[in-house]
């Protein structure tokens, strides 16, 4: 019994303290994303980030954008993308049991900034989305890196 719970804390704790990583684009356009600028005519900006955080750090979780695939999330890592201004889009997360998902209307011109989030579930793989304001979002992203754009699991 002893060596069953020593395996399921070893189990557990490389879950919360392990290492997930993913793709990651160059230096340089992780930095020209940072600079935060306006999107493209008629397009917005949507920013997708995860803190560098410990608890989780060994998953991986998919983000989407109506169901199109924007790619796996690790800790510190965020992922740029423009859309058609003026609609609405659906930003989802894999979680425990179910997607996480949250409606977006946005507007010409403008960033977003859509922050994922570890929460605590049955197997410490729970993940959701939340929308944060711009100061918020500029000042989580500039400290970190950009994905590349990949495969959802």
């Amino acid at each position: 019994m002893k060596l069953l719970k020593s395996i399921s804390v070893a189990v557990f704790l490389s879950v919360i303290t392990g290492c997930a990583s993913v793709n990651m684009t160059s230096m340089e356009d992780s930095t020209e994303a940072k600079k935060f600028e306006m999107p493209s005519e008629g397009m917005a900006g949507i920013y997708i980030y995860r803190r560098d955080s410990m608890f989780g750090a060994a998953i991986k979780k998919d983000i989407w954008i109506n169901g199109d695939c924007i790619g796996e999330t690790a800790p510190g890592i965020f992922f740029y993308e423009q859309v058609k201004g003026g609609e609405d889009y659906e930003i989802s997360t894999e979680s425990e049991f179910s997607p996480n998902a949250l409606n977006l209307a946005v507007q010409p011109g403008a960033n977003y900034y859509i922050e994922q989030y570890m929460k605590i579930g049955m197997f410490v793989g729970g993940a959701n989305l939340r929308v944060v304001d711009a100061d918020e979002g500029m000042a989580e992203v500039s400290n970190l890196d950009m994905a590349a754009k990949g495969n959802c699991s």
